[in-house]
């Protein structure tokens, strides 16, 4: 079992750059892959960027990649997504999961989801 709360996120002008973070809980974090989705008014669940369970893999979404760098710490259990020069398509609900699969882009093969938080890029 394991529980995701993201944290950080909020507002900023487009060009800027914010960080969010996710808290797991669980002894079994360091056993999957991590990943960050996330979801716009009207849109489905996109991905973002995931990291394999040793942390030596990364992925990303093309709209992000040279922009986002996503990180974990597994002996923290925690996950971190930073984003710079934001434009106002970032703007989105950011989701981190956990998924034992190992299709990591795709969102039903998540297991675990946490709340989401709020990321808004004004223009």
């Amino acid at each position: 079992q394991v529980q995701l709360v993201e944290s950080g996120g909020g507002l900023v002008q487009a060009g800027g750059s914010l960080s969010v973070s996710c808290a797991a809980s669980g002894r079994t974090f360091s056993m999957y892959a991590m990943g960050w989705f996330r979801q716009a008014p009207g849109k489905e669940r996109e991905f973002v960027a995931a990291i394999r369970w040793r942390g030596g893999d990364s992925y990303y979404a093309d709209s992000v990649k040279g922009r986002f760098t996503i990180s974990r710490d597994n002996a923290k259990n925690t996950l971190h997504l930073q984003m710079n020069s934001l434009k106002p398509e970032d703007s989105a609900v950011y989701y981190c999961g956990a998924t034992p699969s190992s299709s990591i882009s795709t969102p039903n093969e998540y297991r675990y989801w946490g709340q989401g938080t709020q990321v808004t890029v004004s223009s």
